[in-house]
């Protein structure tokens, strides 16, 4: 299937492209010949058919990220993989509007996901992206919600833009480059870091969107840095600087429709002591908030070696940061003890997670031989610095 261009964007926003991609729709998902087939059935020519059909496959995909609202939108491939989560962006609309931001330059806006959640709670935007058919497409997903009223989006340097005219910015610099995929040093993202690190300087309320790890160093000074997971995956951090910060760290957990968070200085240290009845392994947010001492003390717990962050209580507590696990049995690792351990347990179905160890869970799988009809957990981690096993059971 072609990748989308310009002109087949305009050729999809007209009637004939509306039927094909309904069509679409309705035949995607099967077999690929198939579906092609079908629409060449229906009179489609065979460009505007694969076009049609690219899209009807990337808004299937894009439903786990935009829910309902990815029916109506358009995308392409590194767009959608980058593009930020419906549930995400609309938290990060909300607290800009609460801010009292009523006008915002979006730079680097991709498919426009921010930009769109921002107009939804009644913000102006001016949004940019460098690459034309990217602007493009988020011009034509604002048309398509209702919001090209909101918003103006134009093909441009965000470099060029006149920050200053604006209440507040939110830039979400590249970090991929064609034919390299991921770019993980800040000096390579593009606009460059010097210019994204200057914004708050020129505009104090100010948003980057960047990688989760993003090194803290790199946090203007005041700023809060906030780190992001959705269902237990970790999506993003981003510094709110000037007035727009409210903490100095900050784990944002979103479940659904529940939202929590932690926040604290993440320069603490927990208590360190022996391994407990409980183990709690944390949410990827907080871990990279550095915020695992506040959690330690949310639940009365600490830490059984100083570097892994795994927190241990001897009574168990609720939370939402962390997956809690009962310790059943605590062994320095010996792979010859763990397999005999697991074979008079008749533990047939190991789940293995590790921090702080280098063994490979599928290769040590194997090496244990398990049979049985039994399950259970094992973590593979530091006790003081020395490698131990952790047999667990859920809670």
């Amino acid at each position: 299937m072609p990748y989308v261009t310009p002109e087949l964007l305009q050729l999809l926003r007209t009637p004939e492209g509306s039927k094909a991609l309904a069509v679409a729709a309705e035949v995607t998902g099967g077999e690929p010949l198939a579906a092609a087939s079908a629409m060449r059935a229906r009179g489609f020519g065979a460009e505007l058919a694969a076009a049609a059909l690219t899209q009807a496959s990337l808004r299937e995909r894009a439903a786990g990220k935009f829910g309902a609202d990815a029916a109506a939108m358009f995308f392409t491939r590194a767009g959608l993989e980058q593009a930020t989560r419906s549930a995400v962006a609309d938290r990060r609309a909300a607290r800009l509007a609460a801010a009292g931001v009523g006008t915002l330059a979006d730079l680097g806006c991709g498919l426009g996901s921010d930009a769109l959640a921002a107009a939804r709670h009644g913000i102006s935007v001016y949004a940019v992206d460098a690459d034309p058919l990217t602007a493009a497409l988020a011009a034509a997903n604002a048309e398509a919600a209702g919001l090209s009223g909101r918003i103006t989006v134009e093909c441009a340097d965000a470099t060029t833009v006149e920050v200053e005219r604006y209440d507040a910015v939110f830039a979400d610099p590249a970090r991929r480059q064609a034919g390299r995929g991921r770019v993980f040093d800040p000096k390579a993202y593009s606009p460059p870091w010097d210019f994204i690190a200057g914004l708050p300087v020129r505009v104090p309320r100010t948003v980057l969107k960047l990688a989760p790890g993003i090194d803290h160093g790199l946090l203007p000074p005041g700023a809060e840095g906030e780190w992001v997971s959705v269902g237990g995956n970790l999506v993003e951090a981003a510094f709110w600087c000037g007035p727009l910060a409210s903490a100095q760290r900050r784990a944002t957990l979103i479940n659904g429709s529940e939202v929590t968070g932690l926040t604290g200085s993440g320069l603490e240290r927990a208590p360190v002591g022996p391994v407990g009845a409980w183990i709690y392994d944390l949410d990827p947010a907080v871990i990279r908030s550095h915020l695992v001492a506040e959690f330690a003390a949310s639940v009365g717990g600490w830490l059984a070696d100083p570097e892994i962050a795994y927190v241990y209580t001897d009574e168990p507590v609720d939370t939402p940061f962390a997956r809690r696990l009962g310790v059943t049995d605590v062994l320095p690792f010996s792979l010859k003890r763990l397999r005999a351990l697991l074979r008079e347990r008749g533990v047939g179905v190991l789940e293995i997670r590790k921090r702080g160890s280098a063994l490979v869970p599928d290769q040590l799988r194997k090496d244990l031989k398990l049979s049985g009809p039994n399950t259970a957990g094992l973590l593979l981690t530091r006790v003081d610095g020395a490698p131990t096993a952790l047999l667990t059971t859920t809670a």
